[in-house]
């Protein structure tokens, strides 16, 4: 005797992966300026941290959180 296995077996077994749609350019772009911006913030932020003694106390976060996430920030 064989045995075939069903779609919902198929659909939870560890080979099986549903193919993704390609995305378009402009998600891309968008991708690519979002990852750019993390890591100049990601930057911004080491940088503040080296220049207040290289700790992150709950006083530098925040500072942190006050410049990046006020409304007249310029990131």
């Amino acid at each position: 005797m064989s045995y075939t296995p069903s779609a919902v077996e198929a659909a939870f077994s560890a080979t099986y992966a549903p193919a993704k749609p390609k995305r378009g350019l402009l998600a891309r772009m968008l991708d690519g300026l979002m990852a750019a911006r993390m890591r100049q913030a990601e930057r911004e932020v080491a940088r503040y941290i080296t220049e207040t003694g290289g700790k992150f106390t709950d006083e530098s976060e925040r500072e942190i959180e006050r410049r990046f996430l006020s409304p007249n920030s310029r990131f």
